[in-house]
């Protein structure tokens, strides 16, 4: 029984220490998502506002810098899910509207541009 909780205990405190870190391969995977945006034609809607590419990118990358310093992101999906879907404010949820498209949830723009990104064979830059 002894040996059993002084194993569990060192497992526990194992993983307390280990820290989320995307991988290179995450990382341009989410950089490739913010140029997406970036180059796009796009607007991005926050608490019902829309803003210019640039300014997206601007608050994505903090929301990024935070998620990265509190060790809360490892991988795109998780950039998708915690970073560019809604506002970690107010709970609403992030829109992407495009020229000649209705407007659509972020996250489901974010997903499609990951799926090209990681279809496309090119390099993710």
């Amino acid at each position: 029984m002894r040996r059993y909780l002084l194993t569990t205990l060192c497992l526990l405190a194992f993983a307390g220490s280990a820290s989320a870190a995307p991988s290179a391969t995450a990382k341009r995977e989410i950089q490739g998502l913010m140029d997406a945006l970036s180059t796009s034609s796009c607007e991005f809607q926050r608490n019902g506002t829309w803003h210019g590419r640039d300014e997206a990118r601007k608050h994505l990358q903090r929301k990024y810098d935070y998620l990265l310093k509190k060790n809360l992101v490892d991988t795109a999906e998780q950039f998708i899910e915690r970073a560019a879907s809604k506002s970690s404010m107010s709970g609403k949820a992030y829109q992407v509207r495009c020229p000649g498209q209705p407007a659509q949830p972020a996250a489901t723009w974010f997903t499609a541009k990951l799926k090209t990104l990681r279809g496309s064979g090119a390099p993710v830059r």
